[in-house]
């Protein structure tokens, strides 16, 4: 028996089917529309969400590569050699991680300019620079004037805030580390190891420079120099260039003093005068022995460059002498450095933080050497960075040989600083991305309008740029944990004690009292054997002749005459030639 499933059911009519069906199509059209809406609902409100909190960067969601205006950017700083990092374009407030800002290391020796206002992240940039630069294995030599780089020997903290940057800024392997330092102070007045300069090494020059004086006072005291140099006379301290103007400006010595030009008495007491007040300033721990020896900047240790720190010690009170003793220490490397051409990466780096204090009210000799120093010395493999807070600080001079710009921001408060902005734009290459006065003024801490020059020597294009995070810590260790590592360096046992030989003060204080002096000897060679000259022919050439004539005593002479030429000749600045050590 089969069983009909319909059987009780009433029966629709084909009219009644279609009601139904258009009943049932409304209501799916309704439960649809509602579906819509809530999805849309739900859509803007991860939006308004994501607006208010931008999460850091997931390196697994980030795309293979930059992308429009940034990649263009980008493109201008490829490069197939090591470089190192500045950071990563920024184009309409967004930072783009896979877009890399970077100088080539081969071009690091074409120098650069880092400027920026107070608190805009130039010491930061300095210590990311630097600590790339020690772990490529290329020593750095830096100015620590307010004790802020001591954190590069210690390995950096580590938190979120960091690690969100570093992602942002391309550097996906971020970790703590720290580098080797080592930390010198200019005397004995400071916590690091005590580092000197003899006043004849120094040279009249840059001395003028540290003393404050004018080109007249200047041009003097070179003619002091020259006639302490003839007179076989060391001035290794400052007590020895005091007696040397005391005794031309005495009794005794007026004759001396209108022998080298006619120097006047009045400028020479000038002189006399400024020497004493560097003394009371502390100047009298600096000038003397052991004197600084250059290849002690040049080390490698474990393939990581070691980082000297220079701070002022007991000349606080004149930081004009902590640029000029770099200067000196620049120009003492551009005397002893052979020619090297270009290399793949620099042979040492020097910073020169605070740069201002270098040029402000310098002399035209001074300016013309700075000058000379910093075209010539990239051919011995030397970088040199200055930093400051305007462009403007910068003679054009010296401007127009550096290569890289890392400028952060700018104020325009006055007048003044509105002339300097305007200067510093028309200095950038031009770029469609940026409005560059507008753009110097909005930059936020660690940002910076950069432009640097290629592996093929051309300027890169201009790249709003967020910097990288540095690894070792961004603040001081403190002085006691600086004494302590200056303490346990190598360096110590060689800098430590101050020597004070014979020099200008002992033999001119032994002729006031009329004590013999003793005859200041010359690195001369062995006088030749003479038992190898030919017996005397009855006739012909005296003896006298004959010796003089002979190979071995015309070369004994020669070298004698060189050697005494070198005890009194000066290069670069003015500075005597190191004694063989």
């Amino acid at each position: 028996m089969t069983v009909d499933p319909n059987d009780g059911a009433p029966t629709l009519t084909p009219a009644e089917k279609a009601k139904v069906a258009k009943a049932a199509a409304a209501e799916a059209a309704r439960l649809a529309a509602e579906a819509a809406a809530a999805a849309d609902a739900a859509e803007r409100e991860a939006a308004e969400a994501e607006a208010d909190v931008s999460p850091a960067p997931d390196p697994s969601s980030a795309p293979a590569a930059a992308t429009g205006a940034a990649a263009e950017i980008a493109a201008g700083y490829a490069s197939e050699g090591r470089a190192l990092e500045l950071g990563s374009v920024v184009i309409d407030g967004v930072a783009d991680p896979n877009a890399r800002v970077r100088i080539p290391l081969a071009t690091v020796n074409r120098h650069g300019l880092i400027a920026g206002a107070t608190g805009t992240g130039k010491t930061k940039t300095l210590q990311g620079i630097a600590e790339q630069l020690s772990a490529a294995g290329v020593p750095v030599v830096m100015a620590d004037v307010k004790g802020d780089l001591s954190g590069l020997s210690r390995a950096g903290a580590d938190n979120e805030k960091i690690r969100a940057r570093a992602l942002e800024t391309g550097d996906n392997s971020w970790s703590p580390a720290s580098m080797p330092v080592e930390f010198l102070s200019l005397g004995t007045g400071g916590i690091g190891i005590p580092v000197r300069a003899t006043i004849t090494s120094f040279g009249p020059i840059l001395l003028s420079k540290v003393l404050g004086l004018n080109e007249t006072q200047e041009s003097t005291l070179g003619l002091i120099f020259h006639w302490a140099d003839t007179q076989g006379l060391a001035l290794l301290d400052l007590k020895d260039l005091r007696s040397v103007i005391a005794h031309l400006t005495s009794t005794e010595g007026k004759a001396d003093l209108k022998g080298i030009g006619g120097v006047s008495s009045a400028t020479a007491g000038v002189i006399l005068r400024a020497l004493v007040n560097l003394e009371a300033d502390g100047g009298d721990t600096f000038f003397g022995e052991p004197e600084l020896e250059t290849e002690d900047l040049l080390r490698v240790v474990g393939g990581a460059g070691v980082v000297t720190l220079f701070e002022l010690g007991a000349q606080a009170a004149r930081p004009a002498m902590f640029s000029t003793f770099l200067m000196w220490v620049l120009a003492d490397l551009f005397q002893t450095l052979p020619e090297e051409g270009d290399l793949d990466k620099p042979k040492l780096v020097f910073i020169f933080d605070e740069a201002h204090l270098l040029f402000t009210d310098a002399s035209k000799a001074f300016l013309q050497q700075v000058e000379q120093t910093v075209k010539l010395i990239r051919s011995k493999g030397v970088g040199v960075f200055f930093c400051t807070q305007l462009p403007t600080d910068i003679p054009n001079a010296v401007l127009s040989q550096l290569g890289a710009r890392v400028q952060h921001a700018l104020r325009a408060f006055t007048p003044d600083d509105q002339k300097a902005l305007n200067k510093t734009v028309r200095t950038y290459p031009k770029t469609a991305h940026y409005d560059l006065e507008k753009a110097l003024t909005s930059l936020g801490t660690g940002e910076a309008i950069v432009t640097v020059l290629s592996e093929k020597g051309a300027p890169t294009p201009v790249a709003w740029t967020k910097i990288r995070p540095p690894r070792s810590l961004m603040d001081t260790i403190g002085n006691d944990a600086i004494k302590a590592a200056a303490t346990s360096s190598p360096l110590a046992v060689k800098y430590v004690d101050t020597v004070d030989r014979e020099s200008a003060y002992e033999k001119l204080t032994a002729k006031v009292a009329g004590a013999p002096t003793e005859v200041q000897s010359l690195d001369l060679p062995p006088l030749p054997d003479l038992s190898s000259l030919p017996p005397l022919p009855p006739q012909g050439p005296s003896l006298a002749e004959q010796i003089l004539g002979n190979s071995a005593v015309k070369s004994f002479l020669r070298s004698a005459a060189s050697s005494a030429g070198r005890e009194i000749s000066r290069s670069i600045f003015g500075t005597g030639n190191r004694r063989k050590r």
